[in-house]
């Protein structure tokens, strides 16, 4: 009989690296091993050569890039999707699409189970798992570190050097990170106290230290259509090619990096520090887009879907009805939320250098200090006073009459 096929999510870092030779062990199976591009740079180089040593019958590099930032990072961005106001979801919404490819593959190949390498104590295990049941049910699921008897990164390190199995990591730099074309975040070892200073120094890899960067300031003019970003300075770019300038130019300036401690999906805090530079650019650009071009009750109404929305990514729920209908609702909301927004980037941080949108709600005439004519009256305002604040003046006469 055939030997039973198990797709694993591969990445050749710590954990998936052993993995391979522990499914060999424990299982009468094939591995064959995905590795999702969804922007890691140079850490795919060599991959296909580690994960045949280490004993998968092959290795699929599926290149997500183009896709994950048009399907994914820009329908969050839209959606002004933060969670817990800082962390611009990074890693939650990688998972989706990776998932999506390997159910693919699996289906593909005719394999019976998907494993990943998540933690049993991290929110990636869950992205991954309802994904995968979200799309195939049908499919199994092996966790192993659900199942195995290793507990420390420490282990796992001993695990591979008994096996001869290649890793990328020694004891003395345990720090673990992913990366992706949206961000880099950085986990584990003197992080894990929240007391301790980032060392910035050795911990960066997209984004110079604010105190190293340039003493001059850099202008940069990004332009949107229907709230998605399509021109950096003038130039008309696709989104992945923008997200990879942004990150250039805001990683020079020292922009995006934050330090946060955050409540995860199974209960407990993590810490860590999040470098997303060219996000951090795209999001403080089009909040100045929306001030202009939405009206107050859809703008507080968007802040509220986008709370939400950024839940429904944390939590790995992207192939949701209510995802897609928030979706459908943000798409709806943010047409004609078009314009060019000029930004400051100095030493870490962003600032407004100027917003112009031919779909503005901004009246001069109506702002002005000056006369508005016959757009606004100043008697107006007597009656809609009192109106307004009509309740206060019976609840007034109320107390006043007890006494």
């Amino acid at each position: 009989m055939a030997k039973e096929k198990i797709v694993l999510a591969y990445s050749g870092g710590l954990d998936t690296s052993i993995i391979i030779s522990w499914l060999l062990e424990n299982y009468d199976c094939e591995v064959i091993a995905v590795c999702g591009d969804v922007g890691q740079g140079k850490e795919t180089d060599g991959l296909e050569e580690r994960a045949l040593k280490a004993g998968a019958s092959k290795l699929y590099i599926e290149d997500l890039r183009d896709e994950y930032v048009k399907d994914l990072i820009y329908p969050t961005l839209k959606a002004g999707a933060v969670y817990e106001d800082k962390y611009l979801l990074g890693t939650s919404h990688a998972r989706p699409i990776i998932a999506k490819r390997l159910v693919e593959i699996a289906l593909a190949e005719g394999a019976t189970a998907i494993c990943h390498g998540a933690t049993g104590k991290g929110n990636d295990q869950v992205r991954f798992e309802l994904t995968i049941k979200a799309l195939a049910p049908q499919l199994k699921i092996i966790a192993p570190w659900r199942v195995w008897d290793i507990k420390s990164r420490e282990d796992e390190i001993d695990y591979a050097q008994e096996r001869n199995i290649e890793i990328p990591v020694t004891k003395e730099d345990l720090y673990s990170r992913d990366r992706n074309i949206w961000h880099i975040s950085h986990e584990g070892m003197d992080l894990e106290d929240p007391a301790n200073e980032p060392q910035l120094d050795n911990l960066l890899k997209l984004t110079v230290p604010p105190e190293k960067t340039p003493d001059t300031p850099c202008y940069i003019e990004i332009g949107f259509k229907n709230g998605e970003a399509v021109s950096l300075d003038g130039k008309n770019m696709q989104p992945r090619e923008l997200v990879e300038a942004l990150n250039k130019i805001g990683g020079e300036y020292g922009v995006g990096i934050s330090d946060i401690v955050e409540d995860r999906l199974v209960g407990m805090k993590s810490r860590g520090v999040y470098e997303t530079p060219g996000g951090t650019i795209l999001y403080y650009a089009l909040g100045e887009l929306k001030h202009l071009c939405l009206d107050r009750d859809t703008y507080q109404f968007l802040s509220h879907v986008g709370i939400k929305f950024s839940e429904l990514v944390y939590d790995g729920k992207w192939y949701t009805p209510l995802r897609e209908g928030l979706s459908a609702f943000v798409d709806s909301v943010m047409e004609g939320v078009d314009g060019t927004v000029r930004l400051k980037l100095y030493k870490g941080c962003v600032s407004a250098a100027g917003a112009v949108s031919p779909n503005s709600l901004y009246n001069e005439d109506i702002a002005s200090f000056g006369d508005s004519g016959e757009l606004y009256s100043h008697k107006d305002s007597e009656g809609f006073i009192n109106l307004f604040g009509l309740p206060l003046k019976v609840r007034a006469l109320n107390k006043m009459r007890k006494k």
